[in-house]
């Protein structure tokens, strides 16, 4: 039996097959449209949503990715084959998924690494992805597993996109958490302050959201 690790990995595989197929199809180089591989991904990122809370952190991260790009790709593949049946196809299909996978790959790699206090973004208020892990503070030197919980969150979900994490510390994270949430509290005049680790465009992003 597959692991899920090993599932996840066979339909990001599905993923992008399926857009190498929809491109030849809308391209006129199949005769019909690749419904196989469609249902068969269809069933897998139904089965995952249902057992979200089975999942560890970092594979969230990655299903929710994937539930993404497929659903950016479906979209494609709906107006494109409307446009097919209405006879007003233009093959341009193959630059656009190109642009999706560049948009979900894109990375940074010449850029020197940052510590997480650089990468933090504040806002007011805001809305995460779907799958996103989230964590309230609002003393805390005080709440230790929850700053523990963030800290696990943005570490696997870092690996899990395969970004580098050699220059991260618990320590270090825990002063930037210590530090951030007291300067917005002083800054915006709240309490609270909300702690969001999502992964956007493949890229792993670390939130802090004034609470409203």
């Amino acid at each position: 039996m597959a692991t899920i690790d090993e599932e996840l990995g066979q339909l990001e595989r599905d993923i992008r097959q399926l857009k190498i197929e929809y491109d030849q199809y809308f391209g006129g180089g199949r005769k019909r449209p690749p419904t196989e591989i469609e249902w068969r991904i269809e069933l897998v990122v139904k089965r995952y949503a249902e057992r979200g809370g089975d999942l560890k952190y970092g594979q969230r991260f990655r299903i929710n990715n994937l539930t993404q790009t497929y659903a950016k790709y479906k979209d494609i593949f709906r107006k494109k084959t409307q446009q097919k049946e209405e006879g007003k196809i233009q093959r341009h299909f193959g630059a656009a998924a190109k642009a999706i996978e560049a948009e979900r790959a894109q990375k940074t790699p010449h850029k020197p690494a940052e510590a997480p206090a650089a990468r933090a973004e504040s806002a007011v208020s805001g809305a995460a992805a779907p799958g996103a892990f989230r964590v309230t503070c609002s003393e805390p030197e005080h709440e230790g597993e929850k700053v523990e919980q963030l800290y696990q969150a943005f570490l696997e979900a870092k690996q899990q996109a395969g970004e580098q994490t050699g220059k991260l510390s618990r320590s270090n994270f825990n002063e930037f958490v210590l530090k951030k949430t007291k300067d917005l509290q002083k800054q915006k005049n709240c309490r609270e302050v909300e702690y969001v680790v999502e992964v956007i465009d493949g890229q792993v992003k670390l939130k802090a959201l004034v609470k409203a």
